[in-house]
């Protein structure tokens, strides 16, 4: 493990193999199922914000308006980023312990306190288990990306962790879809309970799993290295110390850009159009709210797919600027534009935006990887996409408090496009490792 005033060590070379073993297939469908499945259950929320909050509210003392079910649905965010950016402890687990054991320990824990949400007869129950399931959702993408980075083929690891990436909106499309079909039966009580049976299933399928070989071998090397640093938080530290520190924190940074605009604002857009459907005098807005969502998610999809091919052909910065621009024109269309008149199929144009867009976070599922060694690369991981909701939670409150004085989600929706068009130029934090391989 590299210590302080120590050089990054040089990177591997390419392995020219373009085919997944026995090994490398189980590592990256257990990743793939875990991730699509953590969407699903990320996604269930975003969906049943608005019906959940207009029936448990009344039990708080408070009208279920269009003003407090906003305050409540940012409140309720906040308390999931808090609950994502606790969860950073994945990261050291999944360096100390093994990919595979954290990976099944943040499953368990979001699918079970999803489900408990379902029971819930008070915003805060609810509220308190969106913490927790957090807690488990979070350490998910750490854990499955430096799995799909350190199993697969050199060759292949950008186009696969695109893939992978693309499996959270997967489960997010999957959400939207039994949403469309039977969420007015099922009701957001059900919807919740659903949350719990895909990853069950994801964790009897990971209980076949192997920890790369990347990582095995960086165990034993780790172990047998004289004066190798030890302890739970050695790769902390590590991360935290040159030459890592500079882009640690650098990432740290894109990603507040990041997770603040997508929770304050794509995510909102469920809620955002019940609203509109409602003040349109329709009986739709179930259907409307699923439809949203599902065109917004299907173009982050592809959008994902994209990521590698850009990045490799453009650079990691400029692919993410790129993006980040998209995600300033869609907030500003759909919440300073077609929110305020109430323009359902205006909103629908920047729903698009806004999915392209949303593929920002693909990058860095291509990006961090490649930036540390495998003793510390779990834990970097953790840093930068765990640790960044923390902040995320506060802009988050300031949002719902901004909802609350001045009675419109529009203004303070819009503003959220403003970490974004500053992301813009924040990208030369981070350097840039186009063309680079997986370092040892």
């Amino acid at each position: 493990m590299s210590t302080a005033g120590q050089k990054a060590p040089a990177p591997s070379a390419p392995d020219a193999t373009t085919r997944l073993d026995k090994r490398g297939r189980r590592a990256f469908t257990g990743a793939v199922g875990g991730w699509a499945m953590d969407g699903f259950d990320v996604s269930i929320f975003a969906l049943i914000a608005a019906p959940a909050f207009k029936e448990l509210l009344p039990a708080a003392g408070q009208s279920p308006s269009e003003i407090n079910v906003g305050f409540y649905t940012q409140l309720s965010a906040a308390f999931f980023l808090t609950g994502w950016g606790l969860s950073f402890i994945w990261g050291p687990v999944a360096d100390r312990f093994g990919r595979r054991p954290a990976m099944i320990g943040s499953i368990l824990t979001f699918s079970v306190f999803t489900a408990l949400a379902g029971a819930a007869n008070s915003p805060w129950w609810l509220m308190a288990c969106r913490f927790f399931a957090a807690l488990g959702v979070g350490g998910e993408w750490a854990i499955a990306g430096t799995v799909v980075a350190e199993a697969v083929p050199e060759r292949l690891r950008s186009r696969m962790g695109g893939y992978m990436h693309s499996a959270t909106y997967v489960g997010s499309l999957l959400v939207s879809l039994v949403y469309l079909a039977v969420g007015n039966s099922l009701g957001w009580r059900g919807l919740l309970f659903l949350g719990l049976l895909p990853a069950l299933l994801v964790l009897f399928l990971r209980l076949g799993m192997q920890e790369p070989e990347r990582f095995e071998a960086a165990q034993q090397s780790t172990a047998t290295a004289p004066g190798a640093k030890s302890g739970f938080l050695a790769p902390l530290r590590t991360v935290l110390q040159p030459p890592y520190r500079a882009r640690s924190w650098g990432n740290l940074v894109l990603l507040v850009v990041s997770v603040m605009g997508l929770w304050a604002g794509s995510t909102f857009g469920p809620t955002a159009m019940v609203h509109m459907a409602e003040a349109a005098g329709r009986d739709d807005e179930a259907r409307l709210a699923s439809l949203v969502s599902l065109v917004s998610t299907a173009c982050t999809i592809i959008g994902c797919w994209a990521v590698p091919h850009l990045t490799d052909r453009f650079g990691r910065r400029r692919t993410l600027a790129a993006l980040y621009g998209l995600m300033a024109v869609g907030i500003l269309g759909a919440y300073g534009l077609a929110y305020p008149r109430e323009d359902i199929p205006l909103f629908f144009v920047f729903a698009v935006v806004l999915g392209f867009g949303g593929a920002n976070f693909a990058v860095f599922t291509v990006w961090l990887p490649e930036q540390y060694p495998t003793q510390i690369r779990a834990t970097a991981f953790a840093f930068a996409t765990t640790l960044s909701r923390l902040a995320a939670a506060v802009g988050t409150l300031l949002i719902a408090w901004g909802i609350s004085a001045t009675g419109s989600l529009s203004l303070p929706l819009a503003l959220t496009a403003v970490p974004f068009i500053a992301g813009i130029f924040l990208v030369r934090l981070v350097p840039e490792t186009q063309g680079q391989s997986l370092p040892e």
